[in-house]
């Protein structure tokens, strides 16, 4: 139990709404800087526990979809050339994240988007994890339905319930499930793949040798973009990476090694795994094919079905199809569920002032997946992906790119990322201005408003517009629009002589509760301190420190 948990027990706050946001976001520190008195996981335990929440099956399905419609050598195109923008785009992405220990709404707010900006943005995120629910729901109704005869309704109920009772308790509940499920999931998925490819080698020139439907026999720009433009719908999977790997321990020369190799490989590295899991679609997609018809087959049940049938007993096929399935829904929509109430709560406490509790969004984001289950979203899952993929790379690519370049390379924005309401402007136009032409230039061309030749091209304007007008956006405003104030008021360094946050704690005279340094700012009305939460839920501001005389950002130390 951390220093601020066990005072919960001794101290009563003055307001009783407060005490109950309070009591929740400190239980694993949802909406503000995670603390190092509560991050005890090693960098293995932090990387393994990310990495279990990309056990889902949607990649099959993606992967699948694209490779029936395009081909196989299309579909592999598309998927490399997919996983190399995630990777790239997520690299700073999960560094800020793990070093900074926060979020990606809060690394957005100060990364060109401003304290009320990274609303638009906290949204699309929530999005995301309710639609990639409501896909992993569809999949595991499928299951459910193979298996046990389950009307496909009533498995979408059932594979939405049953994850609140996982999500409830946060982080230390997450960690030790994705930890103890991982090894049994990676056996069933492996195992099958490994037996088909041994036993018929025949598969494989099948599988390289499948054109698709619309792939016209060999690889095209046309196709590939179209593909890669779906792939790219998971580009915001690096903020669910984040909400674990904001819990990694400070970076030390003892541990850099191992430091580094975690936020790599559970940062921008989840798409490595992402992407074969998509190329293994396409292979049992055509495996099945005649078997079971371009229908069915982007069904993740249906091909592991398939591929147990080669290996195994009659009587144990199902089983274990059903098994894989439901594990794999069960690691994912934990997180789905979880990312999805932070982004939701972080937003509705922004704008309203209140913190209404973030059960409250699990059950908001649970009724959106529900709804779209309901809706039959499996059977237009590529157009859903397709266009939801334009909003999350012009978001992705712009906090990137004010990360690498405009912090890094014009040194216009802070290094140090920002996040507390007073420090911030309400909206800086870089990250806004850029994210909105990308994002709606890429929409008007994915709904063929320029004309059918650009329509494929829709991802790639997305990605350009951002990395392009971010940095411009930067030189033209000269980075006045980055932080409201150069101080927050306290004498105490932000960062320890180690370049990680600060550890040393102090008492927030509203809640009554401390906090460590980098979650704190003077009050402006008490000679006092505020944490970043209460600031948040401060109807009237009399607690935000006023603004200074507008001045170009200067960078800070890392």
């Amino acid at each position: 139990m951390s220093t601020a948990e066990s005072r919960l027990t001794t101290t009563t706050p003055p307001d009783a709404a407060k005490s109950q946001a309070t009591k929740e976001t400190l239980e694993d520190y949802t909406l503000r800087f995670a603390p190092r008195s509560y991050r005890r996981w090693t960098p293995m335990v932090v990387a393994t526990t990310a990495l279990g929440g990309i056990a889902y099956m949607a990649d099959f399905s993606i992967g699948a979809g694209i490779g029936l419609a395009h081909g196989t050598g299309n579909a592999l195109v598309a998927i490399a050339v997919a996983a190399v923008v995630i990777f790239v785009t997520g690299f700073p992405l999960a560094y800020y994240g793990a070093r900074y220990n926060i979020d990606l709404d809060l690394i957005t707010r100060g990364s060109g988007f401003g304290y009320y900006g990274s609303v638009l943005t906290s949204v699309i995120f929530a999005s995301f994890t309710f639609i990639f629910f409501a896909l992993e729901g569809s999949i595991m109704a499928q299951g459910l339905k193979l298996g046990l005869g389950l009307p496909l309704p009533l498995g979408y109920a059932v594979s939405t319930l049953m994850v609140i009772p996982l999500v409830i308790y946060g982080m230390k509940a997450l960690s030790k499930l994705q930890v103890w499920t991982t090894p049994v999931w990676l056996v069933l998925m492996v195992a099958p793949l490994v037996y088909l490819i041994a036993e018929d080698p025949g598969t494989v020139d099948r599988f390289l040798s499948y054109t698709g439907t619309d792939g016209g026999g060999g690889v095209n720009t046309a196709s590939v973009l179209l593909g890669a433009g779906v792939c790219l719908s998971l580009i915001a999977q690096i903020g669910e990476q984040i909400d674990y790997l904001r819990f990694m321990p400070p970076k030390t020369e003892a541990n850099k090694r191992s430091w580094w190799t975690a936020v790599i490989m559970a940062g921008p590295g989840w798409v490595v795994l992402g992407a074969l899991k998509q190329a293994i679609g396409v292979f049992l997609a055509v495996h099945i094919l005649t078997e079971v018809g371009a229908a069915a087959a982007p069904e993740p049940i249906q091909q592991f079905k398939g591929a147990f049938d080669a290996m195994m007993p009659s009587w144990l096929v199902v089983p274990l199809a059903v098994a894989l399935v439901v594990i794999s829904q069960i690691k994912i929509n934990v997180t789905n569920a979880y990312s999805g109430s932070l982004a939701w709560t972080n937003s509705f406490t922004r704008v309203t002032r209140h913190y209404p509790g973030r059960m409250v969004f699990v059950l908001v984001n649970l009724g959106f997946a529900l709804a779209l289950m309901e809706a039959d979203m499996f059977s237009f899952l590529n157009s859903i992906l397709g266009f939801y993929s334009n909003c999350a790379i012009a978001w992705v690519v712009t906090v990137a790119t004010d990360i690498g370049v405009n912090k890094y390379l014009l040194k216009l924005s802070p290094l140090q990322p920002e996040f507390r309401r007073g420090m911030l402007h309400a909206v800086n136009p870089v990250g806004v201005m850029a994210f909105v032409a990308a994002s709606g230039l890429s929409i008007a061309m994915y709904f063929h408003a320029l004309g059918d030749t650009l329509q494929p091209y829709s991802p790639v304007a997305a990605a350009v517009i951002a990395f392009v007008l971010t940095p411009l956006m930067a030189v033209v405003t000269k980075g006045r629009y980055y932080l409201r104030r150069s101080g927050d008021g306290i004498d105490e360094p932000l960062l320890d002589t180690a370049g990680n946050p600060s550890a040393v704690t102090l008492d927030c005279h509203v809640c009554h509760q401390p906090y460590e340094r980098p979650d704190l700012t003077a009050c402006a009305t008490h000679e006092a301190i505020v944490c970043s939460l209460c600031l948040s839920t401060d109807k009237v501001g009399d607690h935000v420190l006023p603004a200074e005389p507008t001045r170009p950002a200067q960078p800070l130390a890392v």
